[in-house]
């Protein structure tokens, strides 16, 4: 089997750390492994495949005879080195938002979309973690009965805010329950102005507001769900919420169908038979996805399927995934061996 020099970039934060995992779970035809990081970080030292690896700061330089980049440092890094990565000769797949957008830039979930993978021009993008989980279970479902409206309300971890948000859970955890005065510098946004706690609460902000009066991490779930999809006339509206707790994004996402009289049994058959979706929805016996059962899982879970009471092609449901994982690190290193199934990697 051909063999690939990869580069890891961000390889020391919460994502990165997931990648290089996957890399040595997955038995990735790798030839030569290059973990790179910011100065900071860089001699950290990283076990994989039995050998150590020594962490390099990255510069321009880093990737002469790489093959494939992947990206999880930040939008600065990414705009910074993933151009630099792709003149080198690499193939770059960035898990930031740097260039999601861009109408050059394909945006892929393979589940979903996995033929703008021949459309890259040296860059892929890996969409917002959220965004992910969505789309992975309203593809199969607007294959087969069109899809013509989107309402998500999501659950969000604080994982997705970096190590240092989880952290903060921690503290705030332990000063709440001594009774101690809660402080707050990372949530819900650490370069905005003011900061609340996220232990025991609820913060309906995740990144930035925009001028609109939606946030950026909902503006991007609007936008990539349309891009991914190919459905600019799609409606789509998000509320993106963050939650006291440690990994997996919960969603609650009401969709109106084009086809008429469909059933929760038309929804849970094709669910079923979906690539990279579990179904787990039996009221009954109380079966549905949690957050914490769907940590350290790569699948996207689907349970709560219902009809709306009003809405005739209005429908119901609860997605859950390990947002590290599908929502980033698996999405990613999926993205990777598509790159190399479909000849589009080469050395």
């Amino acid at each position: 089997m051909e063999k690939y020099n990869v580069a890891v970039v961000g390889a020391t934060g919460a994502v990165g750390e997931k990648i290089v995992k996957l890399l040595e779970e997955r038995d990735f035809p790798i030839k030569q492994l290059k973990l790179l990081s910011s100065k900071r970080s860089a001699g950290t030292k990283v076990k994989f495949n039995g050998e150590m690896i020594t962490i390099e700061e990255a510069t321009d330089d880093s990737f002469q005879d790489i093959d494939l980049a992947l990206f999880s440092a930040g939008g600065t890094v990414s705009k910074r080195f993933a151009p630099e990565a792709v003149r080198c000769g690499a193939v770059v797949v960035d898990n930031t938002s740097a260039f999601r957008m861009d109408e050059n830039v394909p945006l892929v979930v393979p589940e979903v979309n996995e033929h703008d993978l021949q459309l890259h021009q040296g860059i892929i993008a890996n969409p917002n973690c959220s965004t992910i989980q969505m789309v992975t279970a309203l593809k199969p479902i607007k294959d087969a009965f069109g899809l013509k409206r989107v309402i998500v309300s999501t659950y969000q971890a604080v994982s997705g805010a970096g190590n240092q948000a989880v952290e903060e859970l921690r503290k705030q955890a332990k000063q709440f329950i001594n009774n101690e005065e809660i402080t707050a510098e990372i949530l819900p946004v650490k370069g905005d102005k003011h900061h609340y706690p996220i232990a025991f609460n609820a913060l309906p902000q995740i990144d930035l507001f925009q001028d609109n009066g939606y946030t950026l991490e909902e503006m991007k779930m609007i936008n990539e769900t349309k891009k991914i999809m190919h459905a600019e006339e799609l409606s789509v509206a998000a509320t993106c919420v963050r939650l006291p707790f440690f990994t997996s994004h919960a969603e609650s996402v009401y969709i109106e169908v084009e086809q008429d009289g469909i059933t929760t049994a038309d929804i849970w058959k094709v669910l079923e038979n979906a690539e990279g979706i579990i179904l787990q929805d039996n009221p009954s016996i109380q079966n549905y996805p949690t957050p914490i059962a769907a940590s350290g899982k790569k699948e996207v879970f689907v349970g709560r399927v219902r009809k709306d009471l009003d809405q005739q092609n209005g429908i119901h449901l609860w997605i859950v995934s390990d947002n590290l994982l599908k929502g980033a690190a698996w999405n990613t290193v999926q993205i990777a061996e598509k790159l190399i199934e479909k000849g589009l990697l080469s050395n």
